[in-house]
């Protein structure tokens, strides 16, 4: 997901994507661990999901604070 796609929705979305994205992460970490994760790649993409989710959010509300 882009950062322009992201700054289109609601906190409320955002903290949603966030929460999902984490649990998503967690999942495929432990699928590694047992080795049956085939796309590698799927943790790095998660990742910078939630990274990209949080920078939006943290601009949101530094925005609304003014």
């Amino acid at each position: 997901m882009k950062a322009k796609e992201l700054r289109e929705q609601s906190e409320k979305q955002l903290q949603i994507l966030v929460k999902d994205s984490k649990e998503k992460l967690k999942s495929l970490r432990f699928s590694l661990a047992n080795k049956q994760l085939k796309d590698y790649s799927e943790i790095k993409k998660t990742r910078k999901v939630v990274a990209r989710a949080k920078s939006v959010l943290k601009e949101k509300r530094t925005n609304n604070k003014k």
